[in-house]
């Protein structure tokens, strides 16, 4: 079994003022992200200037923060919401929904389109390669948090989070989620985003990737305590049903991208 890392959650405390490992592993990836942006808003084939990657990398960021703590609100603890409204607001709690994130994303992406006047999808494809380095620097705050772990299991590999109330062995999944939807994803979409693309192609890799990794890391994944442990058929977590349509809508994306480039190239 392997020893777990004992890290302090608190980066820093200054008197009452406490800096969490979470919230600067956020500022980590936005950091990150914003200069991918820069460098990838130099290409030709970019659809935007560097000067709007600067905008949209801030409405971004204001999609994953709003979207992703409404997210997990109405998503996974609107119990807690209605006991107490203010929770929503201390972020510095934890909790945080990426498919809510997503929402917030898209959302910012529609509106930045609307206002440049580029078509939704290349603006899509343009983002998709990055997102998964804000994915792996979220499960790093995961797991210094000590939050999200995963099931029991008498591995070699399991850990034991001084956290845990039941003191198990179990799947560090969260360092599964950072190699799968945020290490493995980010070099795949890098490689195929290395030359333009049909539109639409990008934003459909991203959605089955991501859908497909999320949904096979939920076996090894706990269920969040305060949730119903399975749902449907006695197997299917709540991340995985979230996950399904993202799995969906990437392939209908992919097919009708593929397509579409075919049908062009025939009628040329």
């Amino acid at each position: 079994m392997l020893t777990y890392p004992e890290i302090d959650p608190v980066a820093l405390a200054l008197g009452p003022l406490q800096i969490h490992w979470y919230g600067l592993t956020y500022l980590l990836s936005f950091l990150i992200v914003w200069r991918l942006f820069i460098f990838r808003a130099k290409k030709p084939w970019s659809p935007i200037e560097p000067k709007q990657a600067e905008d949209l990398i801030f409405n971004g960021a204001l999609g994953v923060v709003i979207g992703g703590r409404l997210g997990y609100v109405f998503f996974y603890k609107m119990d807690q919401f209605l006991a107490d409204p203010l929770w929503l607001f201390r972020l510095w709690e934890g909790g945080m929904s990426f498919h809510g994130g997503l929402l917030g994303v898209l959302v910012a992406l529609y509106i930045s389109a609307r206002l440049w006047k580029v078509a939704f999808l290349q603006i899509g494809d343009f983002v998709a390669p990055m997102v998964p380095v804000g994915l792996f620097f979220g499960r790093i705050g995961n797991f210094i948090g000590q939050e999200l772990w995963g099931r029991p299991t008498d591995g070699w590999w399991a850990m034991v989070f001084p956290r845990d109330p039941a003191g198990l062995p179990r799947h560090p999944s969260q360092l599964y989620e950072a190699a799968l939807e945020g290490l493995l994803l980010f070099i795949l979409l890098w490689f195929v985003s290395a030359k333009p693309r049909p539109r639409g192609l990008l934003s459909g890799c991203f959605l089955l990737g991501y859908g497909s990794m999320r949904f096979l890391v939920e076996f090894a994944r706990a269920p969040d305590p305060h949730l119903a442990d399975l749902l449907l058929f006695g197997w299917v977590s709540r991340g995985q049903v979230l996950s399904t349509p993202m799995i969906f809508a990437g392939l209908l994306l992919i097919a009708w991208s593929l397509g579409k480039f075919n049908r062009t190239k025939v009628n040329q």
